[in-house]
């Protein structure tokens, strides 16, 4: 088990409030990604969700490109691409050219999950004649293929007893570190058995992470980029000067979670003082406390507690951090303050330490 503090990192699916516009959330994400830059977090990684109301994370190549703009030494990732939704070759493209524009910092996150609904998913994959269905049964290949054709020498593709060279840029100088993402167990085996980094989604799904970390740890065959298992926990935060004002500040976000698990209908981000007003049946009210105990949410005293409890019980080095505080009003629409200021708490209280 690792004694040292973990290394931070963050998890952004840029949220949109009820007082923002898009710009304005993309604002807010790169004035966030500049203090996690500063303050010496590890990697920023943001998501591919499509379609919802309160996320403005619809494409994280784009994203990325802004926030490495944006910054100075902080890994920028996607955290993570949906691979059934675009074409292999599409993505090794993007990344390959961003691993060149950013060369070193770049990390490709991969995930097998739609990050939509039905309706949308079908637009995404079929309404520009774009991938089909088997995109999700021939996500291991698919998988193979990205890594390939970001390689210095690409692929050959054999076509009329002809080999036709298929490169993701045309002088690759460097290839971006690819992880697997999941939420079952079928992603945990995949990424052992091709040696692959691995992170299960503890932030969204809160169960079943210990089960899928050591199925990934046991079952792991090393490969030639990996020569040992390697995994970090990601985990939603909410970190004030009190514990009483951090509840506050999650209350809109896990509202959020809790509109999307039981069914209702999306809607942006309610600001806090919207979201005391809410009032909810008892039955839904538990079930936010159950999900805001698997949560990190408090004073920095409880906050570094409770990270270093996950660390220890998930025998990891790394935490990633997504900071779900919500906003008062009268906020600047291009900012998010509350969220800014959990990574500066938990900064204070973590000594940043790189791999």
């Amino acid at each position: 088990m690792n004694q040292r503090h973990p290394v931070l990192s963050v998890l952004d699916l840029v949220p949109v409030r009820t007082d923002q516009a898009t710009a304005d959330a993309v604002a807010a994400s790169l004035s966030l990604a500049r203090v996690a830059d500063r303050l010496g977090y590890e990697r920023y990684w943001l998501a591919e969700h499509h379609n919802m109301p309160a996320v403005a994370a619809t494409n994280p190549p784009v994203l990325m490109a802004l926030v490495a703009g944006a910054t100075e030494r902080i890994r920028v990732g996607s955290g993570g691409v949906m691979l059934p939704n675009h074409a292999p070759l599409v993505v090794a493209e993007q990344f390959a050219l961003l691993e060149a524009a950013y060369p070193g910092r770049i990390d490709l996150g991969i995930g097998r999950a739609p990050g939509s609904d039905p309706v949308t998913s079908y637009a995404l994959r079929h309404g520009a004649g774009g991938v089909s269905d088997e995109a999700v049964t021939r996500f291991p290949e698919y998988v193979d293929n990205v890594l390939a054709m970001m390689e210095p020498d690409g692929v050959g593709l054999g076509i009329q007893g002809r080999t036709y060279p298929l490169k993701a840029t045309p002088v690759a100088r460097g290839v971006p570190t690819i992880w697997l993402l999941g939420s079952s167990d079928y992603s945990a085996r995949l990424a052992a058995e091709k040696g692959m980094p691995y992170v299960f989604a503890h932030h969204f799904s809160g169960s079943g992470t210990a089960e899928a970390l050591a199925l990934y740890r046991d079952g792991f065959r090393p490969s030639p980029e990996l020569a040992e298992p390697r995994t970090f926990l990601t985990v939603n935060a909410v970190v004030a000067d009190t514990d009483e004002e951090a509840r506050r500040l999650a209350l809109p976000q896990l509202q959020a979670m809790l509109t999307l698990r039981t069914g209702g209908e999306l809607a942006p981000q309610r600001l806090v003082e919207e979201a005391e007003k809410v009032e909810l049946p008892q039955p839904h009210v538990d079930l936010i406390d159950a999900m805001a105990r698997r949560w990190v949410i408090g004073s920095v005293e409880t906050a570094r507690a409770r990270i270093e409890e996950l660390a220890a019980t998930y025998d990891v080095d790394e935490v990633m951090v997504h900071p779900v505080a919500g906003a008062h009003t009268g906020t600047e629409p291009g900012s998010s303050p509350a969220r800014e200021e959990t990574l500066r708490l938990l900064s204070s209280c973590f000594e940043p330490v790189s791999y």
